[in-house]
C-alpha cells in the first residue's frame, strides 16, 4: 500500500454549459461526478498514464467501485469551475482519488468528493495493476520540479 498524504493537488478549469444546470438553474448533481473523471483523466494524462492505452495494451480497466460527493453550494451556468484531483491511496489492485470542486471567481468551495477504483481485467476479474501503469501512478500528482501545483485547461 502507498499512502500518499501530501500529493499536490492537479487543477483543472472548466466553464459551467447551459445543458449541466437543471430547471432552478444550477447544475444538476450528477454533473460533478462526471467533472470528477474529467479531473482524474487530466491528473492521470499530465503524468503520462493514459486510460485507453492501458485498457487496450494491458487489459486492465478502472471500473469505479465508490463514490461520494458532498454539495456544499451551487454551481451556475457560465460558472468557471476549478476541479482540484489528487491521488490519495495506491494499492496492488485499487487506487482512490480525492476531490475539489471551486469557483474560479472567488474560489469558494462547491463541493468535495472521493471515488474508489478497482483493476479488473476485460472479463471484469480483480488483478494487479500492470507494472508499467503502477510506476505512473505512483507519479501521479506529485508536483513536477519547480511546480507546487498544474492547471490544465479542458473545453
Amino acid at each position: 500500500m502507498l499512502n500518499i498524504e501530501n500529493y499536490n493537488w492537479s487543477e483543472t478549469r472548466l466553464r459551467v454549459r447551459y445543458a449541466e444546470t437543471d430547471q432552478a438553474g444550477v447544475v444538476y448533481h450528477s454533473n460533478y461526478l462526471i467533472w470528477f473523471e474529467v479531473g482524474r483523466v487530466e491528473l492521470c494524462r499530465d503524468h503520462g498514464f493514459n486510460y485507453r492505452e492501458m485498457e487496450a495494451e494491458a487489459d486492465a480497466l478502472l471500473p469505479v467501485t465508490r463514490v461520494k460527493a458532498t454539495y456544499l453550494m451551487p454551481a451556475k451556468y457560465d460558472d468557471e469551475i476549478i476541479v482540484r484531483t489528487r491521488l490519495t491511496d495506491l494499492r496492488s489492485r485499487s487506487v482512490r482519488f480525492a476531490y475539489e470542486i471551486l469557483r474560479g471567481a472567488d474560489n469558494a468551495l462547491l463541493a468535495e468528493g472521493e471515488t474508489h477504483h478497482i483493476v479488473v481485467n476485460s472479463q471484469g476479474r480483480a488483478r494487479s495493476f500492470p507494472p508499467k501503469y503502477a510506476e505512473f501512478m505512483r507519479g501521479a500528482g506529485k508536483a513536477k520540479e519547480g511546480n507546487d501545483e498544474r492547471s490544465n485547461e479542458v473545453g
